[in-house]
C-alpha cells in the first residue's frame, strides 16, 4: 500500500485557491476596503475640505450621534421598522407558502409562485411610488373612501412609518416565502396526517409538528427580511416623505446635503456595528434552536 505524496494534495489547494480568488478580490475591492475608509473617516473630525481618514483619531462623531436626540431617534425608528416588516412578513408569508407547498395543482401552484416573484422584478422606485398613487392623499384609497363618504378627510397613509412598513412589506413577504418554501416541501404530510390520527387538533398539530419542521426556513427568511428592511434607503426616502428618518437616510443627507463625511461615516459605522452585532446572536440563537431539534 503506497502513500500519498504531500505534494498531491498542492494541486487540489492549487484549484481551491482560483475558485476562492475571484470573489475574494471582488468583496476585498469593492466592501472591505471602502467600507474600512469609511471606518475610519469616522474618526477624524469633521472637515468638509478632505475626504481622507487622517492620523488624529477621536470619538467626537460618535459622541455627537448618541448626545443628539435626533440620531438615537433614527437608531431606534430604523430597527423598530425592520422588526415590524420582519413579524409582518412572517405572519402574511407563512400561511402562503404552507398554501403553496400544498397545492396538488401545478398550474395554481406556478401562478401562486409568479404572484409571489412579481414584486421582485419591479425596480423599488417604481413600487415605492405606486404604493404613494395607492394610498396616498389623493390616492386610490383615500379617493374612494372620500367618494363613499366613509371618511371625511383623507387618512394619513403614506409619508410615515405605515407608509414605509407597507411598502417594505412589498420585498419583505416574496422573501420570507422564498425561505419558507424549502422547509415547507421537505415537510412529509405524512407526519401531520400521523398527529391527527393520534387525537391532535390542527391547531396542536401545527404547533408539535409542523412549525418545529418549519423552523430553519423561519429563522432563514426572518433574517433576510430583516436585514433587507434595515438597509433600505430608497423605500424610506420615497415612501416616508423625507418625514420618515431613518439611519440611511441620515447618513445621505449628512454626506450628500451638509458635506458632513465623517458625521456619516460614524451614522454608517453605527448601522454596520449594530447590525453586525444582532445578526451574531440571531445567529446563535437559530443554531441553538434548531440543535434543539435534531
Amino acid at each position: 500500500m503506497t502513500e500519498a505524496s504531500p505534494n498531491a494534495a498542492w494541486p487540489l489547494r492549487q484549484r481551491s485557491f482560483w475558485l476562492v480568488a475571484p470573489p475574494l478580490l471582488v468583496f476585498v475591492v469593492f466592501f472591505a476596503i471602502p467600507v474600512g475608509t469609511l471606518l475610519l473617516l469616522s474618526f477624524n473630525a469633521p472637515n468638509q475640505a478632505t475626504l481622507r481618514p487622517e492620523a488624529n483619531f477621536a470619538l467626537g462623531n460618535y459622541q455627537h450621534f448618541f448626545d443628539e436626540e435626533l440620531f438615537t431617534d433614527a437608531l431606534t425608528r430604523t430597527y423598530w421598522i425592520s422588526l415590524e416588516v420582519t413579524v409582518l412578513s412572517l405572519v402574511i408569508g407563512y400561511p402562503l407558502s404552507y398554501l403553496m407547498a400544498r397545492t396538488q395543482s401545478p398550474r395554481w401552484s406556478n401562478l401562486l409562485m409568479i404572484l409571489v416573484l412579481t414584486p421582485l422584478q419591479v425596480d423599488t422606485v417604481i413600487r415605492a411610488y405606486g404604493m404613494v398613487i395607492i394610498f396616498g392623499d389623493v390616492g386610490l384609497v383615500n379617493s374612494a373612501l372620500l367618494y363613499w363618504q366613509m371618511i371625511s378627510a383623507p387618512i394619513p397613509l403614506m409619508f410615515n412609518d405605515f407608509g414605509v412598513v407597507v411598502t417594505l412589506l412589498h420585498v419583505g413577504v416574496p422573501v420570507m416565502v422564498l425561505s419558507l418554501m424549502g422547509a415547507m416541501q421537505n415537510i412529509d404530510p405524512a407526519l401531520e396526517e400521523a398527529a391527527r390520527s393520534l387525537g391532535a387538533n390542527r391547531f396542536i398539530t401545527f404547533l408539535r409538528v409542523t412549525w418545529p419542521l418549519s423552523l430553519p426556513g423561519v429563522l432563514a427568511g426572518s433574517l433576510l427580511v430583516f436585514v433587507t428592511a434595515l438597509s433600505s434607503y430608497t423605500v424610506p426616502r420615497i415612501a416616508g416623505g423625507g418625514k420618515v428618518v431613518t439611519l440611511s437616510t441620515l447618513m445621505y443627507n449628512k454626506i450628500q446635503t451638509n458635506a458632513e463625511w465623517q458625521l456619516g461615516a460614524a451614522v454608517g459605522a453605527v448601522l454596520l456595528v449594530t447590525s453586525l452585532i444582532v445578526v451574531y446572536f440571531y445567529q446563535r440563537l437559530t443554531q441553538r434552536s434548531i440543535g434543539g431539534l435534531v
